[in-house]
């Protein structure tokens, strides 16, 4: 049952793909975020794809006093015309600024969109805005404008992707709040643009990975950018690669652009994401960290057990975590260090094809009583008897689980993604220098971790100090409490109205 309120919500979440219908880090995040603010309330509003399944997979806070459920590209139908004049004004104001969401857009752009569709809100939708006359007009003038070397049906069903999207959003109930927050750009920092600018309260985003970068890898190695089955149409001749996926990547370029103008603050975890953010078109005055952090009494108090010597990998089992690099690791570091115990702990049941080719080939190498995959566990129960985790992600963000090793005094060897570096060798942030808590490898070398690994367990000294230094890190910088104080205090700015002078310009030229 979803909770439904009169009430206006000191904070309206808005999430996209993650909580409460999906399970993860993020998700967890999100739960956990609430129940540490237990003095807020929240409303939430989930985007997700039009045909997700919207399952609850957690039991709401209390403080949580609405959800609401928003289905991107599903619009409502609306009315199929309008007078002639009325038409003409609505598509004449909305061409500019979609023409502009393919190059360099402001949040003016977004206002303008918003004030064409304001006088017909509640009245249109899919059949005027997608399938209409003037509609198809739109779109040719749009594709001889910018892009008409892509095959034109190819471009035709990502626009209708792409804008259906930001239609949906944009036609979609808000509800009200003192202050809104978003977990990440794309359509839900779109989302937050339109409620900056509609309600003229405050907004925030916190990036846990950077939104644009996972789409630039997904749209760079998207095999449906050729097969147009992703939408259940049928398209033609192969794009143009290039053309084509530049035109998704702008896209998704100034959305996060839009979101960033709105926000009054551009929270990440970690400083690696603010180089990105940057690039993105952020402004470095609103740019702020609050790391992640554990309860750390509850890891630091792990007592070890007698047992071999012994690697985990924690995490799922599936591509992103490049689990195949750490099971050819393995294979190189029994090799040469025979006795070690390998684990795989996490679920197996996300792709299962996956997990199925990851243990095919821990038989190929002839590791199938050396490296075990438990599925998931609670971690807890294993800290105790593991000397060293493994990390082989092609992208992360802010993984917990080195934390909650590191508070154990475990050290970590980790591929160079995310904040993996800052956490393993330290921050500018650091008030002293800590040595190493392991080691960064770069992506996809099974050579390179086996090599730190070996060294992590032939060389006891070595290890004592990453071991050491880890645990003081940790420690140190990521304090949940800290975490907790960051949320609480950034809340008290936006909803008692300290905003900066940058965003309470912005509001009055809106």
């Amino acid at each position: 049952m979803q909770p439904k309120s009169n009430k206006i919500a000191d904070v309206c979440l808005i999430l996209e793909g993650t909580y409460p219908y999906t399970m993860g880090g993020v998700s967890s995040w999100t739960h956990e975020l609430i129940e540490m603010q237990s003095h807020l309330s929240f409303s939430i509003l989930a985007l997700v794809s039009s045909d997700a399944p919207a399952k609850m997979l957690y039991k709401l806070p209390s403080n949580v006093i609405s959800i609401s459920t928003l289905r991107l590209q599903c619009l409502p139908e609306g009315l199929s015309t309008l007078q002639a004049i009325e038409e003409e004004r609505l598509f004449a104001g909305l061409e500019k600024p979609l023409l502009n969401l393919q190059s360099g857009a402001s949040i003016k752009d977004l206002k303008l969109i918003m004030d064409a569709l304001a006088p017909y809100q509640g009245s249109i939708g899919q059949r005027l805005l997608l399938d209409s006359n003037p509609a198809w007009s739109l779109i040719l003038r749009m594709y001889q404008a910018t892009m008409s070397k892509v095959p034109f049906l190819d471009y035709f069903w990502s626009w209708r992707a792409l804008f259906g999207g930001m239609f949906s959003v944009l036609l979609a109930d808000l509800p009200p709040a003192k202050a809104y927050h978003a977990m990440c750009t794309g359509y839900a920092g779109l989302l937050l643009a339109r409620a900056h600018l509609e309600t003229g309260q405050p907004c925030v985003v916190t990036e846990h990975g950077i939104y644009t970068n996972e789409r630039r890898i997904e749209i760079a190695s998207a095999d449906w950018l050729h097969d147009p089955s992703i939408f259940n149409l049928t398209v033609g001749s192969s794009p143009e690669n290039r053309e084509l996926k530049d035109f998704w990547i702008d896209t998704f370029n100034n959305y996060s652009r839009l979101c960033y103008e709105a926000c009054t603050k551009i929270v990440t975890l970690y400083e690696g994401n603010q180089e990105f953010q940057l690039m993105d078109g952020a402004d470095p005055k609103k740019l702020q960290i609050i790391p992640n952090g554990i309860d750390i009494g509850r890891f630091s108090g792990v007592t070890g057990e007698q047992h071999p010597p012994t690697v985990a990998l924690i995490g799922r089992v599936v591509p992103i975590k490049d689990i195949k690099t750490y099971i050819k690791a393995i294979h190189k570091l029994k090799e040469a260090f025979p006795g070690v115990r390998a684990l795989m702990l996490g679920p197996t049941d996300e792709d299962p094809e996956y997990a199925k080719e990851c243990l095919e080939l821990v038989d190929h190498l002839g590791l199938k009583d050396d490296l075990i995959f438990t599925g998931k566990v609670n971690i807890m129960e294993y800290l105790g008897v593991i000397d060293m985790i493994v990390l082989t992600s092609i992208s992360e963000a802010q993984p917990l689980v080195i934390l909650e090793a590191g508070a154990a005094g475990i050290p970590t060897v980790a591929t160079d993604v995310g904040a993996c570096r800052e956490m393993i060798l330290g921050t500018s942030r650091g008030q002293q220098c800590l040595e190493a808590g392991g080691a960064v490898v770069p992506l996809a070398a099974p050579q390179a971790v086996a090599d730190a690994l070996f060294r992590l367990l032939s060389e006891p000294e070595y290890y004592q100090r990453c071991s050491q230094a880890i645990a003081e890190r940790v420690c140190r910088d990521y304090n949940k409490e800290d975490q907790y104080s960051g949320y609480f205090e950034l809340y008290r700015q936006l909803i008692e109205g300290e905003e900066s002078e940058e965003i309470l310009i912005l509001q009055k030229a809106a």
